[in-house]
C-alpha cells in the first residue's frame, strides 16, 4: 500500500497523519539496482578510540552475535571491551556492546594458547604469568563480517567471523605439539559479573555450558555449544584456579583448559552457538546456520550480507565521506540484535520461554538515543523488520506489564530517560507499519504513559514535575512530553478523542519550565518559584535538573513542536538571536561533575550528545535554512573522521551514525514521528534510497562541493518545489528531489512561512 499524509491539529501543533490510498496512483517501478561492493569503505576501528565505544570484530547486520577481542579493561572509555589505543587481547567474546555508556556482555571467553596455560587474567605489567597476550595494529585486519590478529605472546594468528547465532574461530598455530584453547567462562566487561556458569564435555570434538552473570542486565543467560575441527586430547576444568574432578564443572567462575596433540595444517576451528534458551538450541543454530567447516565460505558470506544491506543506500560522494558514511550506515546494525533462535524460541523479560516466535525478537533497544534517528532511518531502509521490532516491544509490554525503556537480553535497565518505544511505535503506525496486534499497542503505549515512576504521577496530574522532589526533572519532562504528543497523535488517527486532548494538554507541559525571564528552561520548585541559583552554563552529572547536558542545550528539546517554542521567546527575532548564541557562545561548560557526554562542542551544542541532533536543523522553522547548511558542513568537518578517534561522542548503538547518514543525504528527522525530515545541506552528490526492491528515491544535488553547501532551489520529479522539507510520503513512493547547489545563501528558498516544515 502506498501512503498519504493528511494534515491534521494537535494542540496548536500542526502533525500529519498517514492514511491509505490506492496503490495504482503509486509511482512504483521495476528496480534496476546494481550491486556494488561497499564493503570496501567501511573500516570497523572508526570510533573505536575515545569516546566512541564502538564493537570492533565479526559479525552480520542485527546477528545475536558479535565476536571479538577483548582488551584488558582500562575504564570507561572500554565499554565495548576493545580501544584502539589498547594493545593487549585476552581472548575473544561473542556478545559485545557498541557505543554505549555503561560496559556489559562479553560473554564466552575463548583464547588460543601455546606452552604454559594461566588461568588468571594477564596484567599490562605482567602479560607472562597471566593469560593473554599483547598484539600489533600492524598485525590486525577489520572488515566487515572478518576479524583476524596476531597473537604475539604465542606466535598463533587468531582469524573470526560469524553468521546471526554462531561465532566461528581459525586458530593457525606455529607448532602442532603445544596446542591449547583456554574457555573462560567467569570473564565478563567492567560491570559484569558471573552468577552460575557450567561446561561439560559432550564428545571429543565438542563441549557444551551455560553463563548466568548480572550486571546492566541484572539476570542474564547465555547458553553455548561448542563444536572443534579437532580431538580434544584433554580436557582440565576449574572453578577460578581450583582444579575440578572430570570433565564437567558447575560454579562461580569455572574456566576450562583443552588440549590438542595432532593439528591439520596446524589449525583448529572451533564453532560456538549461542542461545537465550538451552544448549540444545545453540547446538542448532550451529547446524542451522554453520553446519560445515569452510571457514572462508562463511567469511564470503557474512561479506554478502553486509553489502546487501549497505547497497540499500547507494551514494556517490568524495573519499572521505563514502567512507565515513558507509562505515556509519554500518554501525547502525549492529543493534537492535536478535534475541531468538533459528527455531524461534526465545526467553522472555518474565524469564519464561517461548517456542517458536512467529517474529524476529530483538534486543538491545538504546531507546533514549535511537528514537531520535536511527529509528526513522529504518523506517526508510528496513521496511521489513519495522513490524517484528514493534511486536519484540509488545512481547516486553505483555512480559513486564510496561513497554521497553532501555532492554538489554531479555532485562529491562530503566536506563535513561523518557518512554520513547512509545515514539517508535507510533513513527511506525502512522507510516503504514500496521502488522501487529494495534489495538494492543495502544493499549500499550497508554498504560507505559500511565504510569508513576520518575515524575510521571505529576505529569498525570497535568502539573510540572517539582525540581525539589525528583532530580533530572527538566530532562524528564521534556523526554515525557514528547511521547505524549505522539500518543495524541495515535489517538487522533484512532478516533479517541478524549485521549487526545488529554496527551495533547501533557505534551504541552514542557512550557511550564520555560522561564520567559532568563528565556531558558529550568526547574521549577514545589512552591512554583524556579530553582536558583540558575547558572545556564553548570552540569552537575546525575545530580541536576537535567541529563548529560545544561540549560543552554535542553532548552531546545520540543521537536514535536518547534513553533510553540518559538512563540515561548516571543518572536522568531528573539529565537534566532538565542540559537544564534548557542553556537556561537565562547564560554565553556562549567562544574565540577560535568557529564562526559556534554562533548563535540561548537558554542554551547553538543553533538556528542543525542539530545542536542535536532537543534541544527531548527532555523528551518523561522526560514533560515543557510545556517542549517552551514551547521551541518561544520559537524561533519569537525566531528566525523577516517580516524579512530572519529566519533565525537559515544556512537550509542547507532545514533551517532543515524545522524550522519541522514544528515549527509541532505534531511533529517526533527519530529521522530511526523513523518517530516527537514533538508539541511547534503554531503553527497547523489543518493539513491532503496526503499523496497520496486522503490527508490533519489536525491541529487547538482554543482555540490565543499563550498557550494547552500540549497539555491529545488526540483521534485521534474517540478519546482520550494519547501524546506520532505515527507516520508515522497520517499516511499519514490521519485527524485534535485537540490541545487550554491555558495552563497539563497534569498528566497525555504524562506516563506508556508515553505518551512509543518
Amino acid at each position: 500500500m502506498v501512503k498519504k499524509y493528511n494534515r491534521i491539529v494537535l494542540g496548536g501543533i500542526l502533525a500529519l497523519n498517514l492514511i491509505f490510498v490506492n496503490p495504482i496512483n503509486s509511482q512504483k517501478k521495476k528496480d534496476k539496482q546494481i550491486q556494488t561492493n561497499y564493503t570496501q569503505y567501511v573500516d570497523p576501528v572508526i570510533g573505536s578510540a575515545g569516546h566512541g565505544h564502538v564493537f570492533v570484530g565479526a559479525n552480520v547486520p542485527f546477528g545475536a552475535v558479535q565476536l571479538g577481542p577483548v582488551n584488558i579493561f582500562e575504564g570507561w572509555d572500554w565499554c565495548s571491551g576493545y580501544n584502539y589505543a589498547s594493545n593487549t587481547i585476552l581472548g575473544f567474546t561473542h556478545t559485545h556492546l557498541s557505543g554505549t555508556g555503561i560496559g556489559d556482555l562479553n560473554d564466552i571467553l575463548v583464547l588460543p594458547v601455546s606452552g604454559k596455560v594461566g588461568l588468571i587474567k594477564g596484567t599490562k605489567e605482567d602479560m607472562v604469568n597471566g593469560y593473554g597476550s599483547f598484539f600489533s595494529h600492524k598485525n590486525e585486519v577489520t572488515k566487515p563480517g572478518y576479524y583476524s590478529v596476531l597473537l604475539d605472546k604465542y606466535k598463533i594468528k587468531a582469524e573470526l567471523t560469524a553468521s546471526e547465532r554462531v561465532g566461528f574461530h581459525k586458530y593457525t598455530f606455529e607448532n602442532t605439539n603445544d596446542s591449547h584453547i583456554l574457555i573462560d567462562l567467569a570473564d565478563g566487561i567492567g560491570w559484569d559479573r558471573p552468577v552460575k556458569t557450567f561446561i561439560k564435555k559432550i564428545s571429543e570434538t565438542k563441549i557444551e555450558g551455560y553463563r548466568y552473570s548480572t550486571g546492566w542486565a541484572s539476570d542474564q543467560r547465555v547458553y553455548f555449544a561448542m563444536e572443534f575441527s579437532e580431538p580434544i586430547t584433554n580436557m582440565a576444568v576449574y572453578d577460578s584456579t581450583a582444579m575440578v574432578k572430570g570433565t564437567e564443572g558447575e560454579g562461580l567462575k569455572i574456566k576450562a583448559v583443552l588440549d590438542f596433540k595432532t593439528l591439520k595444517n596446524k589449525q583448529v576451528l572451533v564453532k560456538v552457538g549461542i542461545s537465550p534458551v538451552s544448549t540444545e538450541n545453540a547446538s542448532a543454530n550451529i547446524k542451522g546456520e554453520i553446519p560445515d567447516w569452510n571457514f572462508d565460505a562463511v567469511v564470503k558470506l557474512a561479506d554478502s550480507k553486509w553489502n546487501k544491506e549497505l547497497n540499500k543506500v547507494q551514494i556517490k560522494a568524495d573519499e572521505k565521506t563514502m567512507k565515513v558514511f558507509y562505515t556509519s550506515l554500518y554501525h547502525t546494525m549492529f543493534a537492535p540484535s536478535i534475541f531468538n533462535d533459528a527455531n524461534g524460541d526465545y526467553r522472555g523479560t518474565d524469564k519464561k520461554v517461548y517456542e517458536k516466535a512467529n517474529f524476529t525478537n530483538y534486543t538491545t533497544f538504546s531507546l533514549w538515543d535511537t528514537y531520535r534517528g536511527l529509528h526513522p532511518l529504518y523506517t526508510i531502509t528496513q521496511p521489513e523488520k519495522i513490524n517484528d521490532i514493534v511486536k519484540s516491544f509488545l512481547a516486553i509490554y505483555e512480559q513486564q506489564g510496561r513497554l521497553p525503556v532501555w532492554h538489554l537480553m531479555g532485562n529491562e535497565t530503566n536506563t535513561m530517560n523518557g518512554n520513547h518505544s512509545i515514539a517508535v511505535i507510533v513513527d511506525a503506525y502512522l507510516k503504514g507499519y500496521r502488522d501487529y496486534d494495534t489495538n494492543l499497542a495502544y493499549e500499550a503505549i497508554k498504560k507505559t504513559a500511565m504510569q508513576t515512576r520518575d515524575g510521571m504521577d505529576y505529569v498525570q496530574k497535568l502539573e510540572y514535575i517539582p525540581a525539589d522532589k525528583l532530580l533530572e526533572s527538566v530532562g524528564n519532562a521534556l523526554e515525557y512530553a514528547i511521547d505524549d504528543y505522539c500518543i495524541a497523535l495515535m489517538a487522533k488517527s484512532l478516533n479517541k478523542t478524549d485521549d487526545y486532548n488529554y496527551f495533547t494538554k501533557r505534551a504541552n507541559l514542557y512550557k511550564q519550565y520555560f522561564d520567559k525571564e532568563t528565556t531558558f528552561m529550568r526547574g521549577k520548585l514545589t512552591n512554583g518559584n524556579w530553582r536558583t541559583p540558575f547558572n545556564p552554563l553548570s552540569s552537575a552529572h546525575r545530580k541536576d535538573d537535567y541529563v548529560e547536558g545544561n540549560a543552554w542545550q535542553y532548552t531546545w528539546l520540543v521537536p514535536q513542536d518547534p513553533y510553540g517554542l518559538i512563540e515561548l521567546f516571543g518572536s522568531e527575532e528573539k529565537f534566532i538571536a538565542k540559537l544564534d548564541s548557542l553556537f556561537l557562545l565562547t564560554d565553556k561548560v562549567e562544574g565540577e561533575d560535568v557529564s562526559p557526554d556534554i562533548s563535540g562542542l561548537i558554542g554551547q551544542y553538543a553533538h556528542g550528545n543525542e539530545p542536542n541532533h535536532h537543534i541544527p536543523y531548527l532555523y528551518a522553522y523561522v526560514g533560515q535554512p543557510w545556517k542549517t547548511a552551514k551547521l551541518i558542513r561544520e559537524i561533519d568537518d569537525k566531528f566525523y573522521s577516517v580516524k579512530p578517534d572519529g566519533l565525537c561522542g559515544n556512537e550509542d548503538l547507532g545514533q551517532m551514525s543515524a545522524w550522519y547518514i541522514l544528515s549527509s543525504m541532505g534531511f533529517y528527522s526533527v519530529n521522530p514521528a511526523n513523518g517530516i525530515y527537514v533538508l539541511g545541506s547534503p554531503l553527497v552528490n547523489t543518493a539513491v534510497i532503496h526503499h523496497t526492491k520496486e522503490v527508490s528515491f533519489t536525491i541529487n544535488a547538482v554543482n555540490n562541493s565543499a563550498s557550494n553547501i547552500y540549497i539555491q532551489k529545488a526540483e521534485y520529479n521534474g517540478k519546482p518545489y520550494t519547501k524546506s522539507y520532505i515527507t516520508h510520503e515522497m520517499i516511499v513512493k519514490g521519485g527524485e528531489l534535485k537540490l541545487y547547489m550554491g555558495d552563497k545563501p539563497s534569498t528566497t528558498w525555504g524562506v516563506k512561512k508556508e515553505d518551512r516544515p509543518q
